[in-house]
């Protein structure tokens, strides 16, 4: 904690510089706080759903990963990546553009960017064609707050949670104006240690393996962000933004524990395998803005420029143990070294104009550019005790990757009841593949040039004042995160690992959605998605060269369809006493993929099929309960369930967690205790059974039953305004980084 404090101390000056204003200010603070909750907290517009948070209790002492966790239609069932309507991940995005962050770094910057610095939360469910393709599955949009008058004002925060291991965490935000220039940033640190228990079976009638034991991996994370919009006149003004995040994983480990009994041999032979990896990762971003404001309706002409930098080096050992039945570690039989280091550097323009015309229509084009270029320099060496010969295969793995695109989109009245917008993208993606030194030549050169013409239409009816249809089709495609581009292998035991693969190609997506909105506070919204040439994983099992091996393919598998319907509500009772978000849905997924061969070594196992469908129901309600007339405590409770469901890999049983906060707010301190996972009830398990008698089985421990302790000062005058919205140029390239 004390590592944690030393950048808080550094910053702190900024705490007594603002406090005599503070106090100054507090009591119109609270009288703006009390005008802005009777505002619509919820409502539809035309293609997005608005959660305005701004002057809501449930900010108070959360994070903005918890906030959107209570957002109406979003949910998070592993605690690291966000879904809408129960849909795959969602894209990120921050006052209209993206984080420009790696996944890992993404959910950092969640969970150290106090909510309190949210104005509101955009749930866009059906992506325009203004919106780049990687949001097939929906975009988040937070808009964060911004000073109206000159001054400081920010927020410290401090964290402490107890799981299987306790975490800490704590971060600085600032926010500055002064005339036509605005600053805001912020700093955040934390440390953590993830536990995960694994239980791994799988096999058939002649031969099983079962693998048990730990994943043990500490992170330590330092992050931030900072930016800067200066206006040059009332039409012309230009904007930067940097993000920085670096982690660092040393001594992360993998002991697993293995039973491999043949049947027809009659034989049972154990092993310890144990992994041991350092890994540290560093993601800078950089985004420059200019807007031209061309007239008073609001038309205007924006121009980005980006540049990404992002490197990762990671290092593992992997020994393997003879052992007994009573699990003593004995001679090592097998050991494997990898170095997988990844460098990502992109750069991306973008071009937008936006014409208003008076009678309520908007013509909008654009265009963009990104170019991107990843060196995986990957090492794997591999000694056999028993045999006592060394291999080695070095694999230097170059991707080059060019997109251009183009849009335009109308959008506008076409009746006093009905509304619309009609548009089109169109991309172009010329890639190529490098592996001069791969064993196998058909990894040496693989070029890969598509292109693509993704149409959208929605149209909005107001019936009346209260009743509002929508409807709504877009088509997208997702590409290939570049990781899962680049062709090596993670190894868990000796025969069991996962395989990324070069030859993965885009997949398309094709969503329709009709949603009804009454009164701004219930919904009901029909949704299908297809999804051809669905990535994921892919687990082949079965006998090459003597052995029983099982290996998870990275692919295209198939087609998935995914049919849902979802009926919600966002309300508050009793004057305001008891304010909850309630979503119950049904979703029926259908799977259609099967897979034979390895696309990387050609080695043929018995063929895996996933045409199985799945109906589960989801429910989600997020409570928040004020508990005095003072409105300084409250009460959270917040409960996900979702029944057993099929995935790629197999049938999901059930997750269900019930988490509880109480919360105290003290002038400008906000004090937060809460228990995570209060009944223990969230744990994974995955099992399939083939036709060709294969079975495999997974079960997963993640720990996240724990207690949780936050405490956030505010400081400065807390006056608020909507913040100028940017489309970043590489909007969807960070989203592609590992």
């Amino acid at each position: 904690m004390k590592k944690l404090m030393i950048p808080l101390a550094l910053l702190s000056g900024f705490v007594a510089i603002a406090q005599k204003q503070a106090k100054a200010d507090s009591v119109k603070i609270q009288q703006i706080q009390e005008v802005t909750m009777t505002k619509k907290v919820f409502k539809k517009e035309s293609d997005r759903f608005v959660y305005d948070v701004a002057a809501s209790p449930v900010a108070k002492g959360n994070t903005a990963f918890e906030l959107l966790k209570e957002t109406p239609l979003v949910s998070s069932t592993d605690d690291k990546t966000l879904k809408i309507a129960g849909k795959s991940n969602a894209v990120i995005y921050i006052n209209g553009r993206p984080t420009q962050l790696d996944a890992d770094g993404l959910e950092q910057f969640l969970k150290n960017t106090p909510a309190e610095n949210i104005q509101k939360i955009e749930v866009i469910t059906v992506p325009g064609s203004e919106f780049k393709v990687e949001s097939s599955d929906g975009i988040i949009n937070i808009i964060l707050k911004k000073k109206s008058s000159d001054g400081l004002n920010g927020n410290m925060r401090m964290f402490n949670q107890q799981n299987y291991y306790n975490s800490t965490a704590a971060g600085l935000s600032v926010n500055y104006r002064k005339e036509k220039l605005g600053i805001n940033a912020n700093i955040n640190v934390s440390e953590n240690i993830q536990e995960q228990f694994y239980l791994l079976k799988n096999g058939n009638t002649i031969a099983t393996n079962q693998s048990e034991g730990r994943i043990t991996d500490p992170n330590k994370n330092l992050g931030g962000y900072l930016n800067i919009d200066y206006e040059l006149n009332d039409n012309n003004s230009f904007a930067l933004t940097f993000n920085s995040r670096a982690n660092r994983s040393y001594d992360s480990t993998v002991n697993l524990f293995s039973t491999v009994k043949n049947s027809q041999s009659n034989t049972t032979d154990y092993s310890w395998t144990k992994n041991k990896e350092d890994a540290r990762s560093y993601n800078n971003s950089l985004n420059l803005n200019y807007e031209l404001k061309l007239d008073s309706l609001g038309s205007k002409f924006n121009v980005n420029a980006a540049g990404l930098l992002y490197k990762r080096l990671q290092r593992s050992e992997n020994i393997t143990y003879l052992s007994d039945v009573n699990q003593t570690e004995l001679n090592p039989l097998i050991r494997i070294n990898q170095e997988q280091p990844q460098l990502i550097d992109n750069f991306s323009a973008t071009a937008d104009y936006i014409q208003k015309f008076k009678k309520d229509f908007t013509l909008a084009t654009g265009v963009n550019f990104n170019k991107t270029k990843t060196d995986n320099d990957t090492k794997y060496t591999a000694i056999d005790f028993r045999t006592a010969i060394p291999q080695s295969w070095p694999n230097l793995f170059l991707y080059d990757e060019n997109i251009f695109g183009a849009y335009l989109t109308l959008e506008g009245k076409i009746s006093p009841k009905l509304s619309g917008k009609v548009g089109a993208r169109y991309e172009m993606t010329n890639s190529e593949g490098k592996s001069d030194n791969a064993q196998d030549v058909n990894l040496r050169n693989i070029k890969r040039d598509y292109n693509q013409l993704l149409p959208y239409l929605s149209l909005n009816y107001a019936l009346n004042d209260n009743n509002t249809i929508s409807y709504a089709f877009s088509s997208r495609m997702r590409r290939p995160n570049f990781y899962e581009l680049n062709p090596i292998r993670t190894i868990l035991t000796e025969f069991n690992y996962t395989q990324n693969n070069p030859f993965v190609k885009a997949s398309s997506v094709y969503t329709q959605e009709l949603t009804y909105m009454y009164k701004n506070s219930y919904f009901l919204i029909l949704n299908h998605a297809l999804k051809k040439d669905n990535i994921t994983e892919v687990p082949l099992q079965g006998v090459i060269n003597g052995q029983n091996q099982l290996r998870y393919i990275r692919t295209n598998f198939g087609d998935q369809q995914e049919m849902s319907a979802m009926l919600g509500m966002q309300k508050s009772f009793f004057k305001g006493i008891w304010t909850t978000n309630f979503n119950v849905g049904v979703q029926h997924n259908i799977n259609d993929g099967s897979l034979s061969m390895d696309p990387i070594t050609g080695d043929v196992f018995p063929l895996y099929e996933n045409t199985n469908s799945s109906t589960s129901v989801l429910i989600q309600t997020n409570n928040n309960i004020r508990l005095d007339k003072n409105k300084t405590w409250f009460l959270g409770a917040n409960y996900f369930y979702i029944n057993k469901q099929q995935i790629e890999l197999g049938s999901l049983d059930g997750l269900m967690r019930l988490d509880l906060n109480l919360k105290k707010m003290w002038d400008q301190w906000t004090f937060s205790l809460g228990v995570d996972d209060v009944f223990n009830t969230y744990l994974i398990k995955i099992e399939d059974y083939q036709k060709n008698g294969n079975y495999n089985f997974v079960e997963q421990n993640q720990y996240k039953q724990g207690v949780k302790l936050t405490v956030v000062y505010n400081f400065g005058n807390q006056k608020v305004k909507k913040t100028r919205t940017i489309d970043s140029a590489d909007k969807d390239i960070n989203n592609r980084t590992r």
